[in-house]
């Protein structure tokens, strides 16, 4: 099988190794079939679509939305090579799944606006698949509301019109949308779990998405109801286009 890529941008060990660990987990995939590319460190290498089966992007600090002056230089590179990346795997409708962060370089690519209106805080959200969600194969098998972790500064205002709306919540109206037939994007996280989102909770104290003295409020909030389902698509993106 031709391996999938996870293109992640966590500056931080513990929680990078637990994201990996974790689309390992609820991918299917072992270390030898998914390649792990920390863009905080290293520019992304040239990435041979032929030679892979999809990539993954994962969550990080970024946001799209900051003025130029306020994001770093590596956040510059970053943006710079995702839209490059995406120039060739739109065209292509090669297999990609962004989670979180794949929300701002896919939708600011298309068209979209992205911008603070619809921030969610650290915690479990209802998610309500559209009809065109409902027959999507990557989310064959999940119910039509389920439950997802969330967290961001930012997301999609105007959704491009190039996207299908996939799935949304009370609180972001675009929570997972498609390009194409291949090329999605996602607002929740999927890969999380109960022990993963604590983990990130713990690790991200001090960055702007809780007060110092809501850590245990924020905690309590990710355990508002049980996160049962968002993983499946993992799988299905996997076996749908595994080659």
């Amino acid at each position: 099988m031709k391996p999938f890529v996870l293109l992640a941008t966590r500056a931080e060990d513990l929680p990078a190794d637990a994201e990996y660990a974790l689309f390992l987990r609820y991918s299917g995939l072992d270390e030898r079939d998914l390649i792990r590319v920390r863009l905080e460190a290293e520019p992304m290498p040239h990435l041979d679509l032929d030679a892979l089966s999809g990539i993954f992007v994962g969550g990080g600090p970024f946001n799209a939305s900051d003025p130029p002056e306020q994001k770093t230089a590596v956040q510059h590179r970053v943006e710079a090579e995702f839209a490059a990346l995406l120039d060739e795997v739109v065209a292509r409708d090669f297999p990609f799944l962004g989670a979180c962060y794949g929300v701002g370089p896919l939708g600011l690519h298309q068209g979209g606006s992205i911008d603070r209106t619809y921030t969610e805080p650290i915690g479990v959200v209802p998610v309500t698949l559209t009809d065109a969600g409902a027959s999507d194969p990557v989310l064959a098998g999940m119910p039509r509301l389920f439950n997802a972790f969330v967290g961001h500064k930012e997301a999609i205002k105007d959704l491009p019109s190039s996207a299908a709306l996939l799935a949304s919540s009370p609180t972001c109206p675009v929570q997972m949308f498609r390009v194409g037939r291949n090329v999605y994007a996602t607002q929740f996280h999927p890969e999380l779990d109960l022990e993963g989102i604590i983990l990130r909770i713990h690790a991200y104290g001090g960055y702007g998405y809780f007060a110092d003295d809501e850590v245990d409020a924020t905690i309590a909030r990710s355990k508002l109801g049980p996160v049962e389902h968002p993983s499946r698509m993992l799988r299905n993106f996997v076996e749908l286009h595994a080659r």
